[in-house]
C-alpha cells in the first residue's frame, strides 16, 4: 500500500510511529460530485461515469451495492482491481479498457499528474472528461442513491430526508467504532492502541446486537444507507477480521441478532453476487506481509449466509 508524492509513486506503508501506534486513516481528496440539476460540471448520463473498485474493499463494496440496489448496473461500468496489493498497489489483472492503465496509481496521475496521496478505491472516474469525480465513498453511494434517479429505480431511496440527520449520527459512531475499527485494532503498532480499538469495536458490537433485538433494520422496516454501510464490515468480520486483525472477542455469529441481520441483508436480491470471499481472503491474508508474513490463506471459516433467519418477526 503506497502513494503518489507529486505525481511519483512511493512504496510507503501507513506511519504509525508519529501517533504513538495508532492507525490514523488520511482523507480522500476527490470530492466533486454529479448533481442532477446542473449545478456541478458533472450531470449525471447513462454510460458517462464508470467505477474502479476491489471486491475485497469494504469501502468500495458499498458503492457496488448502492449501484445494485438502485438498479445501476447497466448505466455505471466497474473495473476490478486485483486483490493481491503489493509494492505497486491496486494493479489490474490486465490493462484497464478505460484508461489503458495496469496500476490505479496511473488513473490518479492521469486526472492530476502532480496528485500527492493515498491511492484508493473507490473511484468514481468520468469518461468524458478524464477526471476522477470523487474518490469518497460515503458521497458516492449519495450520488447513485439520488443523482441518477433518471436513469434507476426512484422508488429505492437510502438516505429519506426525515431520518437523514440520525443516519449521519448512526454512520458517524459504526465508522470510528466498527467501519474504520476493525483497522483500527489490525494496522495498530502498540498493544495500548491495538486495546483501545478492539474495546470500543466490541462495545459498539454490543450496542447495535441490542438495538437489533427488537428491530428488523437499523431504523426500522426498511434497510438505510446505514444498514448497508455496517453490512460490508459485518460480512468480512468472521471470515478475516477475527484472525488476521486479532477482532476475537466474539464472532459475528455469536451475536444473536446480528447473525441473523447479516443473513437477512445478505438474502437481499442483488446482495450475495457483490460479495466475493476469495478476493476479501486472498486480499487481506496475502497482502499484509507485516501482519501475515508468510502470505498463507486460510481454508475457513465456513460460512452459510443463505441459511434461514427469523428477522421477518420484527416487522
Amino acid at each position: 500500500m503506497g502513494l503518489l508524492i507529486e505525481g511519483r509513486w512511493q512504496d510507503q506503508w501507513y506511519d504509525t510511529k508519529t501517533t504513538g501506534g495508532a492507525f490514523v486513516r488520511p482523507e480522500t481528496q476527490f470530492r466533486n460530485w454529479v448533481k442532477a440539476d446542473g449545478s456541478t460540471p458533472y450531470r449525471p448520463e447513462a454510460g458517462r461515469y464508470h467505477l474502479f473498485v476491489s471486491l475485497a474493499c469494504p469501502w468500495a463494496h458499498r458503492t457496488l451495492i448502492v449501484r445494485a440496489l438502485k438498479g445501476l448496473t447497466e448505466v455505471i461500468g466497474v473495473s476490478v482491481v486485483d486483490p493481491l496489493m503489493r509494492e505497486e498497489g491496486w494493479t489490474f489483472p490486465e490493462p484497464d479498457p478505460i484508461t489503458g492503465s495496469t496500476r490505479l496509481y496511473e488513473v490518479y496521475a492521469k486526472a492530476k499528474p502532480d496528485y500527492t496521496g493515498r491511492v484508493t478505491v473507490p473511484v468514481l472516474w468520468d469518461k468524458k472528461t478524464g477526471a476522477i469525480v470523487n474518490n469518497e465513498s460515503a458521497e458516492i453511494i449519495r450520488m447513485l442513491n439520488r443523482e441518477f434517479d433518471a436513469f434507476g429505480d426512484p422508488s429505492v431511496d437510502l438516505y429519506p430526508a426525515d431520518l437523514a440527520g440520525a443516519i449521519d449520527e448512526l454512520n458517524a459512531f459504526v465508522y470510528d467504532r466498527i467501519n474504520n475499527g476493525v483497522y483500527k485494532a489490525g494496522f495498530a503498532t502498540s498493544q495500548e492502541k491495538y486495546e483501545q480499538a478492539f474495546d470500543a469495536l466490541f462495545a459498539a458490537l454490543d450496542e447495535l446486537d441490542a438495538r437489533l433485538s427488537n428491530q428488523r433494520y437499523l431504523f426500522g422496516k426498511r434497510p438505510t444507507e446505514a444498514d448497508w454501510r455496517l453490512f460490508t464490515t459485518l460480512v468480512r468480520f468472521d471470515a478475516v477480521y477475527v484472525g488476521h486483525f486479532k477482532c476475537n472477542l466474539r464472532r459475528i455469529a455469536d451475536y444473536p441478532n446480528l447473525s441473523g441481520y447479516l443473513r437477512d441483508l445478505y438474502q437481499v436480491p442483488g446482495i450475495a453476487e457483490t460479495v466475493n470471499f476469495a478476493h476479501i481472503k486472498r486480499h487481506y491474508y496475502a497482502s499484509h506481509t507485516m501482519i501475515n508474513p508468510t502470505g498463507v490463506v486460510p481454508k475457513g471459516p465456513a460460512l452459510d449466509l443463505d441459511a434461514p433467519h427469523d428477522r421477518a418477526r420484527l416487522g
